[in-house]
């Protein structure tokens, strides 16, 4: 066997160099050419930080304490900071999670490619230009010349992410290092990014060390995977191994707490009060200046919708396809173009802010991230009571209320008086709920409510919002690009594509057997899809073939 292209061994990260406070506890993790290994985890698991020591990228907060690393053979560990700038990205690259914070926004995305060679290379202006091109092929970039001219805010989230692909590979490095690179992504762009990942891992023999917390992408991706809980290893296996028999608790929770792309069973119908109706909803906006007539862009067009009482309705689709649109319209956050939007029997579509007002109570909405949606600067009970004091909730009652409804969502009556950033990005979504729920609603709108959290916390989030469901009789409108999240908590789902409803019905009936092909392509695109987590075995073929 060839040397690895990274070794670590027994390596130990602590906060301020105390023993006391180990953030990483002891990785082993090898890396031979060609192979992806995945390190998987929880938030605050140790993998990031594990990465970043590898770049030599770690803040100064956090120190390297024990343990050695070997970049092919070189004992990174011992490195000074000239030499580790030197092996990035002639030797090891990083691709980071967010491309939109990790690019720079007043800087053209080809010229950011070309300092890298500019820095790691002795070619001339038109040769470094001439590569940049061809590297920017090579990752599937369309339009390549137009692209070389664009700003990072001109492209989107799949574009920019193959620009830091590109940007990572231009020196040929042999380690390439992903952090969650498709985790704010659409499934059919997540696809890509993983399938383009493999290919350029196959055709130069790159090393990949691939950090995610989902496993359906490790099913789709790696070769190996380790597994870290709070800065320890829990256990290390080839993947499918790993997939079939995980040897620690730990693993078969976050292989459980996968979301199947196996719908629910259907519920029965009931009579149930309609609580929300759309019908021919649009939301039209006009581009250009006021010189200009501008050019029309149907963001939603004639969204027809229908939910009950105690049901969930998903809208599934792409970033573009108009679901959030929709639900932003139906909240009024956004005012509609034309339709009707009735809600308890009411069309708010066109009401006034004023005569608005006494309907806001009956929906309410929960946002994708918590974080910034709660104001930082008050404590979270006061976040929770500001509707019920607005529609003239005696104070005293409000925070009795707020406590109860802390309970309700699975924390402590006591934390109403903490601060968000004292809380877990779980824990703040649960706030955010119980915020909501504060108004007593008959329709709660979740826009991407768990796909920021981990696979883990989104399990329980999901387990929350279904039990409130059934205590309160809630009807849930629900947002996603996560097919699998759909399939566990909807009774009926909406595919959304460009603006148009392109498919709609029983959500057993929509993900099971698909009609219409951008369906199917977003059922095709799901990472791990092949795989039952729940039970840690292949579908039989008959499912692999729906």
């Amino acid at each position: 066997m060839s040397a690895p292209v990274l070794d670590i061994r027994a390596l130990r990260i602590a906060l301020d160099g105390r023993a006391d406070m180990e953030l990483v506890k002891g990785l082993d993790l090898t890396i031979q050419p060609g192979e992806t290994m995945c390190l998987v985890g929880e938030s605050g698991s140790g993998k990031s930080i594990s990465a970043l020591a590898v770049m030599g990228l770690l803040p100064k907060v956090l120190q390297v304490t024990g343990g050695e690393m070997h970049l092919l053979g070189e004992p990174i560990h011992k490195a000074s900071v000239q030499r580790l700038r030197k092996l990035r990205t002639t030797a090891m690259s990083m691709i980071f999670q967010e491309p939109m914070t990790a690019l720079n926004p007043v800087a053209r995305v080809g010229r950011q490619i070309d300092e890298v060679l500019e820095a790691h290379s002795k070619l001339g202006p038109r040769a470094r230009k001439r590569q940049v091109l061809e590297m920017m092929e090579a990752v599937h970039l369309p339009e390549v010349e137009r692209i070389y001219r664009s700003y990072p805010h001109q492209l989107s989230g799949g574009q920019r992410q193959r620009i830091m692909i590109a940007m990572a590979l231009i020196m040929r490095p042999q380690l390439l290092i992903a952090d969650e690179p498709t985790t704010a992504l659409d499934v059919t762009t997540q696809a890509q990014i993983l399938s383009l990942i493999r290919e350029l891992r196959e055709k130069q023999g790159t090393a990949v060390l691939f950090i995610t917390h989902d496993m359906g992408v490790v099913a789709d991706i790696a070769d190996n995977v380790t597994v870290l809980k709070l800065g320890e290893v829990m256990e290390a296996q080839p993947t499918e191994q790993l997939l079939r028999h995980p040897r620690t608790d730990y693993t078969r929770e976050l292989l459980q707490a996968v979301p199947s792309h196996v719908p629910r069973p259907p519920r029965a119908d009931s009579a149930a009060p309609v609580v929300l109706r759309t019908e021919k909803l649009n939301k039209v906006y006009v581009e250009g200046g006021w010189l200009s007539k501008g050019r029309e862009t149907h963001a939603a067009k004639d969204v027809t919708l229908s939910l009950c009482k105690g049901r969930t309705l998903g809208i599934v689709g792409e970033s573009g396809s108009g679901k959030s649109t929709v639900a932003r319209c139906i909240m009024r956050l956004i005012d509609p173009s034309s339709g009707v939007i009735e809600i308890g029997g009411t069309d708010i579509a066109t009401l006034p802010p004023r005569e608005l007002k006494p309907h806001r109570r009956k929906f309410q909405i929960v946002f994708q991230d918590p974080m910034r949606s709660l104001n930082p600067r008050i404590e979270v009970g006061e976040s929770i009571i500001e509707g019920p004091l607005n529609f003239g909730t005696p104070r005293k009652k409000a925070l009795e209320r707020a406590r109860e409804l802390m309970t309700l969502v699975g924390l402590p009556a006591s934390a109403v008086d903490r601060f968000p950033h004292q809380f877990s990005g779980g824990q703040r979504q649960r706030i955010a709920i119980a915020r909501a729920l504060a108004m007593d609603p008959e329709v709660l709108v979740a826009d991407e409510a768990v796909s920021a959290l981990d696979v883990s916390v989104q399990a329980q989030v999901l387990r929350l919002m279904a039990d409130l469901q059934e205590k309160l009789g809630l009807g849930i409108l629900f947002i996603t690009h996560d097919l699998g999240v759909a399939a566990q908590i909807c009774d009926d789902v909406i595919v959304m594509q460009r603006g148009l409803v392109v498919e709609y019905g029983p959500a057993g009936q929509v993900l099971s057997t698909p009609q219409h092909p951008y369906t199917k392509a977003l059922i095709e695109a799901a990472p791990g899809r092949h795989w039952d987590f729940a039970h840690f075995r292949p579908f039989p073929e008959s499912r692999q073939d729906a």
